[in-house]
Order: structure tokens, then sequence, then C-alpha cells
């Protein structure tokens, strides 16, 4: 991202309009694929126009722990794609 304001500015536009499709897909697909992992399994029958309590706890709960999830495994990704920079940092201090 540091070499954005380099771009001639057609294709900064164009960059970042690229980058929110991707953003977009992106949500899109974690919302989708919430819904698969915790509608299915929670909501097993359409009797009624709304949810059961069972059902709405059951899709609360699970929600919660996928969004914990979601965030947890983004935090680790951070802390190691910083490692792995420090380390190629010290790499090319070391080789010089």
């Amino acid at each position: 991202m540091e070499g954005i304001p380099n771009l001639p500015p057609h294709l900064q536009g164009e960059f970042m309009r690229n980058l929110e499709n991707i953003q977009m897909k992106d949500s899109l697909r974690l919302y989708n694929h919430l819904v698969q992992t915790c509608f299915t399994p929670c909501v097993t029958s359409f009797r009624s126009k709304s949810l059961d309590k069972y059902e709405t706890s059951c899709v609360e709960h699970c929600a919660e722990r996928y969004i914990k999830m979601t965030q947890r495994v983004g935090l680790r990704f951070a802390e190691s794609q910083a490692l792995q920079q420090k380390r190629a940092a010290e790499a090319a201090a070391g080789g010089k």
C-alpha cells in the first residue's frame, strides 16, 4: 500500500475501485459462510414465520463463536506476518 501515492491519479482510482470490489466480495463470502455454518444446523423446521427460542439462541451463539474465531484467526495471521517481516528485515540487515 505504500506505493499507491506513486501511481498516476487515474490508476489510483482504478486501484481503489478494485480494492473496494475485493472487500465487498470478501464481506459477502464471510456472510454467506456464516449463514451456511449457523443457520443450516440451527434451523430445522419452518413451522412459523419466526424462529423459536431454541433456534434463535442457537443462531446467536453460533454467530458469536464464528465471529470470535474469525477475529482470532485474523489476529494470529497479522502476528505471523509481522514476525515474518521482522525476520526478513533482520536477515537483510545481517546479510549486508
